[in-house]
């Protein structure tokens, strides 16, 4: 059992799906403060926050895991789009190149620690224009980092991925299986 620190209902599909128990409890921490430029250190200490800001919150009698992701291209950070130009924008960035995604994940418990940070890259073919129009239209894209799910719009455009779907997905839940 433990205690997933995070809103996210992908990344509780993906523990149901392991068959790993847990409750769900999200925190509040604020990652628009962090500075960081770099995707890499963007991921980790938004991460780190997350932890700090659970164990704080809920103490450690139950272990937490704790989780972000970032969607990168061109080496820059493509997050939640503000409003549909924005997705648009990042939607643009995304089509006929290459994207990672990046997901940091900690799990700690009284006894242990364990911190892993993923990747998984993506070459997207180029977007069709009413398309991606038209998937702009569903607010799909709202509250997702790159404003894009890989299993949904996306997913048509995939012409090569190396790397655990499950990363991209907001938890390398194949890594956290061999830790526990």
């Amino acid at each position: 059992m433990l205690i997933l620190a995070s809103n996210s209902t992908t990344r509780a599909e993906i523990l149901k799906g392991a068959g790993i128990e847990f409750i769900q409890n999200g925190v509040d921490f604020d990652e628009d403060s962090l500075p960081y430029k770099i995707p890499k250190d963007f991921v980790y200490y938004a991460t780190k926050g997350k932890l700090e800001t659970a164990v704080r919150g809920l103490g450690l009698e139950i272990p937490i895991l704790v989780a972000d992701t970032v969607v990168t291209a061109n080496g820059e950070i493509l997050r939640k789009a503000k409003d549909k130009d924005d997705a648009r924008k990042i939607l643009e960035l995304q089509s006929g190149n290459k994207v990672s995604i990046i997901t940091c994940m900690i799990y700690k418990s009284k006894e242990k620690e364990f911190l892993n940070l993923a990747v998984t890259d993506y070459l997207f073919e180029k977007f069709d224009e009413v398309e991606l129009e038209d998937y702009l239209k569903t607010d799909e894209w709202r509250g997702k980092a790159g404003a894009c799910m890989v299993e949904g719009f996306c997913q048509r455009y995939i012409k090569k991925v190396v790397g655990y779907e499950s990363t991209a997905m907001g938890l390398c839940v194949e890594n956290l299986l061999e830790f526990i």
